[in-house]
């Protein structure tokens, strides 16, 4: 009689996202898993085609799930490869970047130990996927003046200081604040508005702003648009607050709604941003995928 082979686990990860705690742990993650009876299969994330090429020829059968270890960046290639590749494996995640905002939905802890203990239980969440033009997003899609701060700000200081890094950037681009005037098309209405900034939303917070999205629901088929107006310096301070502290949609200097399908037209070039990374060109076209992905979590449909 042939002795059962171990079920086989995926591991994707980036080794240089945040402050090294994943790959310092790296050791200790295979072994809690192989003291399980599961085979961890890493792989690294790298530039090139090597999850593209690792889920082509995955055998799905012999696998228990996928993990995707890093920030947001980091799962957002997992994901995109995992439709590209017809992939509907579970998926765990390692927070390991500098927001952590997609984990960050779904409670998972900082710890190394909680992340295992949840990727190595039985209890899931379903999860929406958004899309924009060819590429797939898992938690935010962003557009307009503050893009930028992202994109510019120095790996090592987000590394070091972690979100602070973003703010003390976006602290420096103010000056240079100029806006865009856009159209905003869903099936519902029409919008035409001259904006700073705009997120397409899936889940709740996005570069650290912990509430950005407080009425966000991550497998409702719906996506949370919001959008800052052109507005005066000068109000720009009390509308941060308001962000903060989550009540910035009664703002008159902010346009939110819920819709499922999207369209964004502008004449000007606007600057975009996927998931942390460089996005689309304009124009624009969203779309969800509902309840794509199976996340694992420390309790059933949070």
């Amino acid at each position: 009689m042939c002795e059962k082979k171990a079920e086989r686990v995926l591991l994707f990860y980036n080794p240089h996202s945040g402050n090294g705690l994943f790959k310092n742990n790296l050791d200790y993650i295979i072994d809690r898993f192989q003291t399980e009876g599961y085979q961890i299969v890493p792989i690294r994330a790298a530039k090139g085609r090597s999850i593209d090429d690792a889920l082509s020829t995955m055998d799905v059968r012999k696998y228990r799930q996928i993990i995707a270890a890093g920030g947001d960046g980091t799962i957002n290639i997992c994901v995109n490869a995992m439709i590209r590749n017809n992939i509907n494996l579970p998926l765990a995640i390692f927070p390991a970047g500098t927001a952590n905002d997609f984990a960050y939905y779904f409670e998972i802890p900082s710890n190394i130990d909680g992340m295992i203990d949840i990727a190595l239980g039985e209890h899931f969440t379903n999860a929406d996927v958004g899309k924009v033009n060819d590429r797939h997003f898992i938690n935010v899609a962003a557009m307009g003046a503050l893009i930028d701060v992202s994109q510019k700000t120095d790996p090592n200081l987000k590394n070091t200081l972690g979100v602070m890094a973003y703010y003390l950037k976006a602290v420096t681009e103010v000056p240079n604040l100029r806006a865009h005037k856009v159209r905003l098309i869903t099936p519902e209405e029409t919008y035409d508005e001259e904006m700073y900034f705009m997120v397409v939303m899936n889940g709740i917070s996005a570069g650290g702003f912990k509430r950005i999205s407080p009425e966000s629901e991550i497998n409702d088929g719906l996506m949370d648009v919001i959008l800052f107006r052109k507005m005066p310096i000068i109000e720009l301070g009390p509308m941060l607050f308001n962000v903060i502290h989550g009540n910035h949609s009664k703002n008159k200097n902010v346009l939110t709604f819920k819709t499922n399908s999207l369209r964004i037209e502008s004449d000007g070039d606007i600057s975009t941003d996927i998931d942390g990374e460089k996005g689309e060109k304009l124009p624009l076209e969203f779309s969800l995928l509902h309840s794509r992905l199976r996340i694992f979590t420390e309790e059933d449909d949070i």
